[in-house]
Formats: C-alpha cells, structure tokens, sequence
C-alpha cells in the first residue's frame, strides 16, 4: 500500500464516521484532475463506494461550482472538494449539508500537504485546542489585531464561533482538510483600523513585502502596493469588500507555504476575509471569498 493509501485509509477511520455502504464523491477540476484520481483510488481501496466529477476552474474562493456539478453534489452522502479555488463558502456546499450530506472541502490540496505538514497532525489535539479556541471568541465582544503600529478592532458581540477541527463525526459536517482553525462572522459594518498583511492572500500566495489593509466601517477602503491592488482587482467593488472573517489558526503542524488552505491554519496567525460570510453566521452574500494571513500578530480580547 503506498504511503498516500495508507494515509487515506488512516484519515477515513480516525477522522471520520463514515458506514461502510456511504456513498461518496470526489468532485475536483481541472487544475486537481490528477490528484483527485488518486484519491479516489486511494477511497476505493479502502473499500468505499467513489465516483469522480471534474469541473471547469473557479476563477476565485467562494465562487459558486457550475449548476451540474452542485446538483451532482446531492446525490451522494459525503463529498471531498478536491478543487483549485474554495468551495467552503457556497450556496451549493450549505444546500448539501442542509440535506444530510458532509461537505470537506480541500482547495489548493497538493500530495505534499497530504504526505506532511497540516494533514500528518494529531488531530485529537487539533480538536481540544481548536474547540477551546472558538470558545473564546464566541465569548469575545471585540477582538482587536496589532501589527506594529497598525490596529484592527473586530466587534464580534453577538456571534457564535465556529470550529473547524478535521474530526467529521455527524451528518451534514462541513470544513476543511486539512484543518485547524476557529472563526467566527464579525458584526458587519463596524470594524474600523488597519492591519499588516505578512503572510499570505488567498489566490496571490506568499508575500515578500506586506500589505497594509485600511478598513472603515467594516469595509475595505485600501491596500497597499502591487498586491494590495491584486487583492481589490479579486474582491470587486461590490459587497466583496466587506470584512467578512475573523479566524486563529490552531493546528501545530501547518506550515506556512503559500497554499491558503494550510497556511490559515497554521500557530501564530491570524487570518482576516472579504466577501461571503452567509454560510457561517453573517449575512453577507457575494461570489467571493479572499483569506488573508498575518503571522505573529498581538491579538487581545474585550
């Protein structure tokens, strides 16, 4: 059995409780054609009942998949979004989860992520820590960021957080693997400050210089530099401005390479998003979904 079978085996029975008889998905695009094969073998000789579905590209996270590739979506009990850009936050991953079926969505996965980094981590660990995270911003009125100089107050009063653990364990679970981090919706319209971005953007990868993000109101006002531009070219001018997150990565093995998915999971960041934020507590809804990473930030709680 090859290293990737062994860990996929080990994930459907330590993370997952999945019946032998479930049906299962793999939807991919062109861009994971490959790997989402493999992966589907790799279900298949674990025993699980797999079909593949590949789609066009999205164009940006939170885009919604093509009307086919939701419908198919519904027709299965679980579903791994092996797909270039995140699906996470979509009518069509809500809509399948409101109908029973769990939803992990995976966007950017590559075979080193698989093989080491987030995904080799203790996930009982993961959990504690990532439950016990999502508590205190649950409890939290605001959280306010420093990044230098910079400050970012977040009022979060009236929201609940949201564990994102790796461990599926109930119907209609939705979150991403590798996974690590808790979040919560921030209340729109009332962040006011300016934070450094150091680490990384959703769909730009890593930054050698850090972008300064301006927010009034709750809403993106500027960014600075080439991809600070990059970043509002993505959002659009529309309701993608909008702070839409507040998440705190939590799993000790995530590294920080570029690749969103683990990046925001990993210790000492934090990550702020623009767009959509309807699928988890806000009342947000836009084709768009941008993450983007500070590492190191001074994070207090009110």
């Amino acid at each position: 059995m090859s290293e990737l079978n062994q860990i996929v085996a080990a994930l459907l029975a330590n993370n997952f409780a999945v019946e032998a008889d479930a049906r299962i998905l793999v939807l991919m695009d062109q861009s994971t054609n490959e790997l989402g094969k493999k992966f589907a073998v790799a279900l298949q000789e674990d025993g699980r009942q797999v079909q593949t579905y590949c789609m066009e590209d999205r164009k940006k996270s939170g885009e919604e998949p093509p009307r086919e590739a939701a419908e198919e979506m519904l027709r299965y009990d679980l579903v791994f979004c092996l797909t270039k850009h995140s699906l996470t936050h979509t009518v069509a991953r809500k809509r399948a989860n409101e109908e029973g079926i769990s939803v992990i969505t995976m966007p950017g996965i590559t075979e080193d992520m698989f093989l080491h980094g987030a995904m080799s981590a203790d996930y009982s660990r993961v959990e504690k820590e990532t439950v016990e995270m999502t508590a205190k911003l649950t409890e939290a009125a605001t959280v306010t960021i420093r990044t230098g100089d910079h400050q970012l107050v977040i009022p979060v009063h009236g929201r609940n957080g949201v564990p994102s653990t790796g461990v599926f364990r109930k119907k209609g679970a939705s979150g991403n693997l590798p996974s690590g981090e808790a979040f919560i919706a921030p209340v729109e319209g009332e962040a006011e400050g300016t934070i450094v971005i150091n680490g990384s953007i959703a769909g730009i990868g890593l930054l050698k210089t850090p972008v300064v993000l301006t927010i009034k109101k709750g809403r993106l006002t500027d960014a600075t530099g080439q991809n600070g531009e990059r970043l509002l070219a993505l959002l659009g001018d529309g309701d993608g401005r909008f702070l839409c997150e507040l998440g705190i990565g939590t799993n000790h093995a995530a590294r920080l390479t570029g690749n969103i998915l683990e990046d925001e999971k990993a210790y000492n960041t934090i990550h702020v998003a623009f767009g959509s934020n309807h699928t988890f507590g806000g009342v947000i809804k836009t084709n768009v979904h941008i993450d983007c990473v500070t590492k190191n930030p001074v994070v207090e709680w009110k």
